[in-house]
């Protein structure tokens, strides 16, 4: 049975040996018990990367020594390290434009305990979703934006997500294109919902593109965001299966139902701390 106290560890190295015996020593040694363990090595690049999650009810180390003691530790291996607990809750922010599919989704998802982080805040472009926001007890920004006015209105937002104290920004089909300095205050902590299956189907239409080419199959991709347009490290894909006999509009309806589910995908792994990042990839934790 899980205790209701324990700690994530995340840890990105130079692949070696003896690193996992290590990590377990240094656990049993500190009082923790090990509930779940994953790794996994890029042979070609030789990194190493493993989740390792352990008890905290009598462990002998403060909480916020265990991150700098385990860089001790693997310090040949030149480690990236974080910790997180579980009794911190990330808080969320919700980017909404005008549809609603996506923000309904996670919002019912959160409310049913699926996704367990908090979304206090959500900011809009357009006033449309604004009922659908404060149906959910949840506070609702318009905040429109224009190509002038981007950066003034980026500020905007800025101000609402350090008030509410926001960890990661959630993009619920925002149909809007970040600058640089948004992105670079948020790495690896704005998660896209990308309505094709990247690589392939780039851009504001990909289900036009894939009509277009007749594909039989179309997806979905969950990423986040970088300063190349739906080039970021991708966390969750899937597709559903397409035919000749399917408009435009059917492929938008299918897709819709996959885009849920993948960015609900993609948020829960970003909150149960599963993902690393490396090389404009992921690797995602089971």
């Amino acid at each position: 049975m899980r205790s209701s106290l324990h700690a994530t560890l995340l840890v990105s190295c130079a692949d070696g040996p003896g690193i996992v015996a290590a990590l377990a020593r240094f656990v049993f040694e500190q009082g923790g018990n090990i509930l779940d363990s994953d790794q996994h090595a890029d042979s070609r690049l030789g990194v190493f990367f493993t989740r390792l999650t352990f008890t905290l009810d009598g462990f002998l180390l403060a909480r916020d020594l265990i991150a700098p003691s385990v860089e001790a530790l693997l310090s040949p291996h030149e480690p990236t390290v974080e910790v997180r607990f579980s009794d911190e809750t990330k808080r969320g922010a919700i980017l909404v434009s005008k549809t609603n599919h996506c923000l309904y989704d996670l919002l019912l998802r959160q409310e049913a305990g699926e996704l367990c982080c908090e979304f206090p805040l959500v900011i809009a472009n357009h006033d449309t979703l604004r009922g659908v926001a404060e149906h959910f007890g949840r506070a609702f920004h318009h905040v429109p934006i224009t190509k002038e006015t981007k950066a003034a209105q980026e500020g905007v937002i800025f101000e609402l997500l350090e008030r509410e104290r926001i960890d990661f920004v959630v993009l619920a089909r925002y149909m809007q294109v970040l600058t640089p300095a948004f992105v670079d205050r948020y790495p690896n902590r704005v998660i896209n919902i990308h309505h094709g299956f990247l690589p392939a189907f780039q851009g504001a239409k990909p289900y036009h593109q894939a009509h277009k080419r007749g594909v039989k199959l179309i997806g979905a991709s969950g990423h986040y965001v970088t300063a190349d347009l739906d080039e970021g490290p991708i966390i969750a894909q899937s597709v559903v299966p397409v035919s000749h006999s399917d408009s435009i509009r059917d492929m938008v309806h299918k897709g819709r139902d996959l885009e849920k589910s993948v960015l609900a995908n993609a948020v829960r792994c970003h909150v149960e701390d599963r993902i690393l990042v490396y090389a404009n990839k992921t690797v995602v934790f089971d």
